[in-house]
């Protein structure tokens, strides 16, 4: 699977591109299909605590998954848009397998 990370304004360490690396491709196992995944890291200029902002976009045949989520760190924001990936994987498996 090719994955893509892009930072914003900032420059991402190793190990949050290695620990983003490592849930996305636990994606595969659900869905043979997946091509590829685009990453795009950004933080919210804001007064709060939740202002890490992980985009994922899911490259599959036929259509693109998305999913963002804001946390307070970019593990767990990134944990969260990877389960959020992992229900639409399943609910489009399930809906190709009916056609």
């Amino acid at each position: 699977m090719n994955i893509i990370i892009n930072a914003v304004h900032f420059k991402a360490d190793q190990k949050l591109e290695d620990f983003i690396k490592e849930r996305l491709q636990k994606l595969h196992t659900f869905f043979e299909g997946v091509i590829g995944a685009e990453v795009k890291l950004k933080v919210d200029n804001n007064d709060s605590r939740e202002n890490k902002i992980v985009e994922m976009r899911l490259i599959i045949k036929g259509n693109d998954l998305f999913a963002l989520k804001e946390a307070k760190s970019f593990e767990e924001a990134s944990d969260n848009a990877v389960e959020a990936l992992r229900k639409q994987l399943v609910k489009y498996k399930a809906k190709v397998r009916r056609i």
